[in-house]
């Protein structure tokens, strides 16, 4: 276990510097780049006269020269080599100094961190609801095949599962949100402007009544998926011999199910747990953030790619990769904690 843990941790460096490597080079490529913005701002093309003023560049609708062009690369870097530009920055981020943004001027690493409570809030609420609702279902769907039950909430989540995350959320705005029917729940953010004014049980209210569209629009898509899954992984579970074997033994059918067809079915549904848990953390989705005004990773990610804000665009890809590497290993571990018949070490 130990040598396979490793192994899979050297393979992680040579997949992280790809990836890497890779998005820097399209980087390059990709026009209207920061200096390109800028200097385009300078000629009086667009605004930024300002902010560019403070830094002594601006120099009216006069156009360029070479030397203030120069200059504009050292601003941002660009005067270097673009290899040893990406040789520079990949040890920055080995410490996890991701620089400063040239959008939001401040810190990549505060700038993330000013945006994760949205995302944290939507993917760990739909997380949480997927998975204890979901599980439930598909059992109780997989032990009664076939039935009127088991149509209709087949009917019903694949119908949840056919309408996008966007559609359902202004479909909900229009009902709830004060559109055209009942204004019940609110449009926009995490809290009310005078949250901290509140009580503590009055904070966790508020924070919940905003929260409702949003989870309800960011998850129904996802329940079909691990529904059907539960319910087939269990179905194929109790058509098997040892569970013939087991009725006619005697034991009652709960016993049967739980005991037995549990601990087996359950297997390929917990070990996506892990990697599910961490991806939570950082869930980023740009329409139901657009819709209900929420300034969360998704936005982020779309703001910095049209701005072309390269030190949040690669920063937050280096870590992200990171955690989608490392949540992949723990998935695979998972399948030997709940499963001691598995073994890494025939692949050593």
């Amino acid at each position: 276990m130990t040598v396979y843990i490793l192994k899979r941790l050297l393979l992680m460096v040579p997949t992280l510097v790809g990836v890497m490597l890779i998005t820097f080079i399209v980087t390059q490529f990709v026009p209207g780049g920061p200096v390109e913005r800028m200097m385009a701002q300078l000629s009086g093309v667009g605004t930024g006269h300002e902010a560019a003023a403070a830094a002594g560049l601006y120099q009216g609708n006069k156009g360029l020269d070479q030397e203030r062009i120069e200059q504009l690369k050292k601003l941002y870097g660009f005067d270097k080599p673009p290899m040893q530009r990406f040789v520079d920055m990949m040890g920055r981020y080995l410490v996890f100094d991701f620089g400063h943004s040239y959008y939001h001027h401040m810190s990549v690493a505060q700038l993330v961190i000013s945006k994760l409570p949205v995302s944290m809030s939507l993917g760990l609420w739909s997380f949480f609801i997927v998975y204890s609702v979901c599980i439930p279902l598909g059992i109780a769907k997989a032990v009664r095949d076939g039935s009127t039950f088991d149509i209709v909430t087949s009917s019903a989540i694949l119908i949840g599962y056919a309408i996008p995350g966007f559609v359902l959320g202004i479909v909900l705005i229009v009902l709830f949100g004060g559109g055209s029917f009942w204004n019940i729940f609110p449009l926009r953010g995490l809290v009310s402007d005078h949250w901290r004014e509140l009580s503590l049980a009055g904070k966790v209210l508020d924070y919940l009544w905003h929260m409702v569209l949003p989870i309800i629009a960011s998850t129904v898509g996802s329940l079909a998926v691990m529904t059907l899954l539960t319910k087939n992984s269990f179905l194929e579970e109790i058509r098997k011999q040892y569970v013939i074997t087991a009725r006619a033994k005697g034991l009652e059918e709960r016993q049967v199910l739980y005991k037995h067809v549990f601990r087996n079915a359950i297997i390929p549904i917990i070990t996506g747990f892990p990697g599910s848990f961490i991806t939570a953390f950082f869930t980023g989705s740009l329409l139901i953030e657009t819709i209900f005004s929420l300034d969360g990773m998704g936005l982020l990610a779309y703001e910095s790619v049209m701005n072309r804000d390269y030190p949040v665009v690669l920063g937050t890809l280096y870590f992200f990769t990171i955690i989608g590497l490392v949540s992949r290993l723990l998935s695979d571990l998972s399948y030997v904690l709940v499963d001691p018949r598995i073994s890494f070490e025939g692949r050593q």
